[in-house]
Order: C-alpha cells, then structure tokens, then sequence
C-alpha cells in the first residue's frame, strides 16, 4: 500500500513541474483493463462487437476488445463487455474484475479509478469459442 502511495506521490510531482505533461490514451487504459480482466477466473472472454472482431480478422489481436474507457486529467472510469463461463458465480467474478482492473489502472497510470461497470453480455459453456455479440459500446 505504501508503494502505490509513493508511486503516485511521484506521478503529481512530475506533471506539476515545468517539464511538461502526461496525456495517457484512452485505449493504453482500456488494453490495461482488457488485460486485467480476462485474468480473472470465470471469465471466459470480452465482448467487442463488429469492430473488434473485423480487427482480430486481419490478423491484429485487439486487447482493448469489450472495453470503453473515459480518461480524464486525473480520472478514469472504465466499462467492461464479459462473457462468463457456465457455473461461475457472476457476482464474485464481476466484483473480482472490478478490484483487479482499479488496481491494475491505478498502479499502472496514476488515474483514480471512479467507476469500473460491467455489463455481462454472455455465458459460454467449457470448450465453446466465445461468439462476438453485436454490442453497441455506448
């Protein structure tokens, strides 16, 4: 804990001196999220509508697939699109995402994490692929 605190003790002290300013892109925090969360065990994959999958397709891996982010100067807030394996209890996944994807941010950037909503758009049984859905990220 004291580690996380000294780190971003050293991330306010450098974008308050004169040597210039960090933007962090919105899609760097969305593949830390994506990456975060596909860690957790009993989620089978993310749900990254049409354009991820066209992505996958010509061979790119998208890592920021059923991931929308808001980066603000100091604020982040983070939406995550899952697919959940079968028998999984889907309340203790997603809170498991939600602890790890704020840790990962927030250690990984320096951002305060406000919000991480999750929205369940599946449920994928043992050796079944995870179908893309047709997902409007809002």
């Amino acid at each position: 804990m004291v580690e996380e605190q000294e780190k971003r003790a050293m991330v306010r002290a450098y974008d308050s001196s004169k040597v210039g300013s960090i933007k962090i892109a919105d899609e760097v925090v969305g593949i830390i999220a994506g990456i975060a969360a596909t860690e957790v065990e009993g989620v089978a994959g993310m749900s990254g509508g049409i354009v991820g999958g066209i992505a996958e397709r010509l061979g790119r891996k998208n890592l920021s697939k059923g991931v929308k982010v808001e980066v603000g100067e100091k604020e982040t807030a983070v939406d995550l699109y899952v697919v959940i394996d079968y028998g999984a209890r889907i309340p203790e996944v997603a809170q498991e995402v939600q602890e790890r994807v704020k840790k990962a941010v927030e250690s990984m950037t320096g951002l305060k994490v406000v919000e991480v909503n999750i929205h369940v758009q599946g449920v994928t049984f043992a050796g079944e692929p995870v179908e893309e859905k047709d997902v409007k990220l809002k």
